[in-house]
């Protein structure tokens, strides 16, 4: 959860940025260049497990929209949580397939 809001985990810019990429690029997704709020707000790739979390807190995927949804209530908590987990094991997994 936390590499989401922060972006600091398995998004293109963020290795990029470490030197563990030598692109930005999306993997999942045509998407020129993957960020934290692209995976969270946009990605097709996660389309399925975001129109869950949408139900559960709101149509806004705005990084302080979701902490306040969060904040809300444990219900609202653990649907970020579960979102997050599930998106980014997916991630790290083919990070590991892709040798990095």
């Amino acid at each position: 959860m936390t590499q989401v809001l922060t972006g600091h985990g398995t998004f293109g810019e963020y290795l990029l940025r470490i030197r563990r990429e030598v692109t930005s690029t999306f993997h999942h997704c045509e998407k020129e260049e993957d960020t934290a709020q692209h995976t969270l707000e946009f990605c097709p790739t996660w389309e399925e497990p975001r129109h869950v979390l949408r139900l559960v807190i709101g149509e806004s995927m705005a990084p302080e929209a979701v902490v306040e949804a969060m904040l809300r209530g444990q219900q609202e908590y653990i649907a970020v949580r579960s979102y997050c987990q599930q998106v980014m094991l997916l991630k790290e997994r083919a990070e590991r397939e892709r040798g990095y």
